[in-house]
């Protein structure tokens, strides 16, 4: 996993990638055509403090219930402690119509940032496509957010050309959903997945990649389904 170069961030970048460990394929913009799309947005970016919101404190109860089941292929992953409201994010589906988080109340979402450079987004696309084909529905979306800034049409053929069928085309090429993240200490590098309650409280978030299409992601987020409705989590 690596940095998406943004000017704000240029100085950070060399070491993000050596920590991170994403390997770029040709053909997405370079760093300076990233940061000029990027640029315009990062004073409307909120601030850390704005992230707290009083009202998300029962997410904090529910992410502590689900300590248990973080494990496995999942185990890296950051279960919430604070309660948090994710940022007003904004993208583009695939007719180019404007969607934002706020489109997804009342599910609980998964939001993953990727983009085709992304060697560990790349691999991460098939377990993401097999939960959406598995516990996608009206309780439950993966929202894979794809990060090119380039050509509009490559992410669209690479997902066709892997057999993706399940995931929702959603597309950033100006990369506002990555800025307004890192501007609440979520987003530094790709891929950045979060998992959001039906209320657009953040549950939990993980910095890298997970096999998402896994027996251990489909508990969790059968419990998260399950729990948030008010019933006992389903077997796995």
């Amino acid at each position: 996993m690596g940095l998406i170069v943004l000017a704000t961030v240029a100085g950070a970048a060399a070491g993000a990638l050596a920590l991170y460990g994403m390997n770029r394929v040709p053909g997405n913009a370079p760093a300076t055509q990233t940061a000029a799309s990027a640029s315009d947005t990062s004073a409307a970016a909120p601030s850390a403090a704005t992230a707290a919101d009083p009202a998300c404190k029962a997410s904090v109860a529910r992410a502590e219930a689900l300590r248990p089941l973080a494990k496995g292929d999942i185990a890296a992953l950051s279960l919430a402690t604070e309660p948090r409201r994710l940022p007003p994010l904004s993208f583009a589906n695939r007719d180019g119509q404007t969607v934002s988080l706020a489109d997804f109340k009342g599910r609980v979402v998964l939001v993953n940032l990727w983009a085709t450079w992304c060697v560990p987004c790349r691999k991460e696309m098939p377990a993401l496509d097999h939960l959406q084909a598995t516990l996608g529905g009206p309780d439950f979306e993966v929202v894979a957010i794809n990060l090119d800034t380039r050509d509009p049409e490559k992410p669209k053929a690479f997902l066709a050309d892997i057999g993706i069928g399940h995931l929702a085309f959603y597309t950033d090429p100006a990369t506002r959903t990555f800025q307004a993240l890192r501007a609440v200490g979520r987003g530094f590098g790709l891929p950045t997945t979060l998992i959001v309650d039906r209320d657009g409280c953040e549950l939990a978030y993980l910095a890298g990649p997970a096999e998402w299409g896994g027996s251990d992601a489909r508990a969790l987020i059968r419990a998260v389904v399950d729990g948030a409705a008010g019933a006992t989590p389903a077997a796995n």
